[in-house]
């Protein structure tokens, strides 16, 4: 393909209206450097017109193993600001996108993994996944938005223990604290996404788009404020040309309904 977000760190292909977009760097653990950082920021930026939903994942036995260490020492206080300002806006690209994302966790998903992971918005993990931040051991801090979206998924007290004592855990393990919504077999993570990136893909893209955009915005809102936001948001949804086909379709039962198990 001959995208200018193709670079020598990452790969896509397309799967119908799905992208999978693969972390190329197998030597490294599919540790990031600059080229991937941009490369995604890239993509997220401009996604291909008909793509409907993505999927991350890293190429070889692991996910992402982080920050590239050998690009960043030696560097001044105000370029590693401007370094995690890069992971920022390229991460923000990803979680308030224009589609949907799923991340398939498998072998390290450690410190910038963990939150390029955290930045996606469905999380698959295999067994072979687990989860560290080792920056507490390294001198350093997590700089990829990890203080604020990891939090979010496994509480403030594990991310501390991880930080403070290098704790690491094992697929179950991150699962029950929330950093993964499925467990899927050895080897079979791409195929649940991509099972869960065609339902994604069938919804009605001003549906995702308010479940990517608002709902999280929503949930940092007061009560009353985000009672009136939803109410706004489903207006919106609701006067969509293809939300009504699909209500008149499921009133004359055309659309099935739902069942236990989907």
């Amino acid at each position: 393909m001959d995208q200018p977000y193709i670079t020598d760190s990452l790969s896509v292909q397309l799967v119908g209206p799905v992208a999978i977009v693969s972390i190329n760097r197998v030597a490294k653990r599919n540790a990031l450097n600059d080229d991937a950082i941009r490369g995604l920021h890239s993509f997220f930026e401009h996604p291909l017109k008909d793509i409907k939903a993505v999927i991350v994942q890293g190429n070889g036995d692991h996910f992402c193993a982080g920050l590239d260490l050998s690009e960043v020492r030696g560097r001044s206080a105000v370029e590693a600001m401007h370094h995690s300002r890069s992971w920022h806006h390229a991460f923000e690209r990803i979680q308030f996108g224009r589609v949907p994302v799923i991340s398939v966790m498998k072998g390290a998903t450690v410190g910038g993994g963990m939150e390029l992971a955290a930045s996606t918005h469905i999380r698959i993990a295999e067994p072979s996944a687990f989860y560290a931040l080792p920056e507490g051991q390294r001198g350093l801090f997590v700089g990829g938005g990890g203080s604020v979206r990891i939090p979010r998924l496994i509480g403030v007290p594990c991310m501390m223990d991880m930080m403070l004592t290098g704790r690491v855990l094992s697929a179950e393990e991150g699962h029950r604290a929330g950093m993964s919504q499925y467990l899927a077999g050895d080897g079979e993570g791409l195929d649940k996404a991509l099972e869960l990136a065609r339902r994604i893909a069938d919804n009605v893209p001003t549906t995702n788009y308010a479940v990517m955009h608002v709902l999280p915005r929503v949930a940092e809102q007061s009560i009353h404020d985000g009672l009136m936001t939803e109410a706004l948001m489903a207006a919106v949804a609701q006067s969509d040309p293809a939300t009504q086909e699909r209500l008149t379709a499921f009133v004359e039962h055309k659309l099935n309904k739902v069942r236990p198990g989907q």
